[in-house]
């Protein structure tokens, strides 16, 4: 870990690496420990690492639950919104009518997306079912990623495994725009990060490397994951 002072002389902290954050994380997280209802869901792809990390330490099962960014043409990392498996959208009214983004651009954008959410969930899971339904029913869910700017992809995630009726919603990510953080309490029934600056601007900045995680890093960590039989 290294720190980020600030103009108002206020010390934040910066990660080496993905797997760095989540062995942090984990640290916060340690209620969660040897708890047989609990389950780690990464975000891919960014997530995964971190989750990866946080499954270790609390003896917990490692999944992953695909989200997709809804970015503005000609500026996707500004999210308008996002989807999530099992076909659920969230959207971001705030972005849209700022920007006049019309029904159509909003459509087309989601129908892209769509293809690439398909696409990752054949690369990491292959013919595995989708953790929903009874295999969720009663349990603590934890959904981990690297990092929450908008928060739009996270809450997709939240809205759509609301549905298989968890005991309790954990969101948890090692940093998080402050506002985005306290938004996020309306949807999950916990939130959980190691910094909340208030002048966030990217997640990017709050990483010494945040070189992009690959489709194979991913499936490595979760064949990694379910060989080390991380639940016990």
């Amino acid at each position: 870990m290294a720190v980020r002072l600030h103009e108002n002389g206020c010390m934040s902290m910066r990660f080496l690496d993905r797997r760095d954050a989540g062995r942090q994380l984990a640290g916060k997280l340690s209620a969660y420990a040897d708890d047989p209802s609990v389950l780690v869901l990464g975000l891919p792809r960014g997530g995964v690492p971190v989750a990866y990390e946080v499954a270790r330490a609390l003896h917990a099962p490692l999944d992953v639950f695909v989200v997709r960014k809804l970015g503005v043409p000609g500026h996707r990392e500004l999210a308008m919104g996002a989807i999530a498996s099992g076909g659920m959208r969230v959207l971001n009214p705030d972005v849209i009518d700022a920007l006049r983004i019309s029904p159509a651009v909003v459509e087309s954008v989601a129908g892209r997306e769509l293809l690439e959410l398909e696409r990752q969930q054949r690369a990491y899971r292959g013919n595995a079912p989708l953790p929903a339904g009874g295999e969720l029913a009663g349990r603590t869910v934890i959904v981990v990623d690297d990092g929450l700017a908008t928060g739009s992809t996270m809450r997709a995630a939240v809205v759509a495994l609301r549905q298989s009726n968890p005991s309790q919603i954990v969101v948890a990510a090692p940093v998080a725009a402050a506002a985005t953080a306290s938004s996020l309490r309306e949807d999950a029934d916990r939130v959980v990060c190691l910094d909340t600056p208030q002048d966030f601007h990217a997640v990017s900045a709050w990483y010494e490397d945040f070189s992009q995680t690959s489709d194979e890093e991913v499936r490595s960590l979760l064949e990694s994951a379910s060989h080390a039989a991380f639940s016990r």
